[in-house]
């Protein structure tokens, strides 16, 4: 069938208002999920992690922890901070991240949401060839001819609609290859620099504090085996005490800093375009508009906003 010039560029224009819409609706749906993923975050911080921290025992472990580590580290306190702060974060990643991500966990909304815009695109496709009068088999073609991934091998609008299952596609893994491995990438939680300032600052002081407590084993080795351990057990009887009455106080300060830190990451995973959540949306979706005649050249240039009003992201 012959088709216009014209026809071809009102296609062209519905593709790209088809690709908008379903940006549009992915984004919405990897807002929602990486809310319940945060949510997930804080329930299982607070239920699990918070819990075992500010625990009378656990403080003990980490006291002969931070011990073991001056000693091995011949008492240099930087080196001990650091061994404690790489100990925590590791307990965090196994008592919350670990457990969350068996549910859902960004790296996983980041595919979700990529393939959710493809799948609402691609239910409008049909409806655009049909209202313009072009067979099949000719819009195939033309879908062929716009770019889709840029990363190499590189892949057409057809070919990431047609992979079965996507993940197959090469052009696809590269894509979410390179999303994961940039420099500083915000789906890497764990390393985030909130949740390292925070178990790195939570190592200092209990470093110093066991400075401080080492007093009762300097009386002990001076009073004799005997006396000593009557020592060491009221000494320990008393830190338990003492340890109970500030324990609210502990896991107050701990979640508010481990809060603020959540935040930061929140914001940083739904921002950023190029290594977020929705970097798969915005690459596949910034990509098809260029092809179609660059990037607001068709249409208004969507901007999306969270609930008070800020910008989702910021233009690179």
């Amino acid at each position: 069938v012959q088709v216009s010039a014209y026809t071809w560029r009102q296609v062209d224009r519905d593709i790209a208002a088809a690709s908008r819409s379903a940006a549009s609706q992915a984004r919405e749906q990897a807002l929602a999920a990486m809310d319940r993923w945060l949510d997930l975050v804080y329930r299982q911080t607070d239920t699990a992690y918070i819990p075992w921290f500010s625990s009378y025992w656990t403080q003990r472990w980490l006291g002969f922890k931070v011990a073991w580590y001056k000693l091995d580290g011949e008492g240099e306190r930087d080196e001990t901070v650091s061994r404690l702060a790489q100990y925590l974060q590791e307990r965090y990643q196994d008592l919350v991240l670990e457990p969350v991500a068996r549910d859902i966990a960004p790296p996983q909304i980041l595919q979700q949401s990529t393939q959710f815009y493809l799948r609402q695109l691609d239910q409008q496709l049909p409806g655009i060839a049909q209202r313009h009068g072009i067979p099949a088999a000719q819009f195939d073609q033309h879908l062929q001819a716009i770019a889709a991934i840029a990363v190499p091998p590189g892949a057409s609008l057809y070919q990431v609609l047609r992979a079965k299952p996507l993940e197959r596609l090469p052009a696809y893994a590269a894509l979410i290859e390179r999303i994961g491995a940039q420099p500083g990438n915000a789906l890497a939680w764990s390393a985030h620099p909130g949740i390292s300032q925070v178990t790195r600052s939570t190592s200092e002081r209990l470093v110093d504090d066991l400075t401080t407590s080492g007093a009762a084993s300097v009386i002990s080795s001076m009073v004799g085996r005997a006396a000593g351990l009557v020592v060491s057990i009221g000494a320990s009887v008393f830190r338990a005490m003492v340890h109970e009455r500030e324990r609210p106080v502990t896991e107050m300060q701990l979640r508010r800093h481990l809060n603020d830190a959540f935040d930061e990451q929140w914001l940083a995973l739904v921002r950023d375009p190029e290594r977020g959540v929705m970097a798969g949306i915005e690459h596949l979706s910034r990509q098809i508009e260029a092809s179609l005649g660059g990037p607001g050249a068709l249409l208004p240039r969507y901007r999306p906003v969270l609930a008070d009003g800020q910008p989702l992201w910021r233009e690179p």
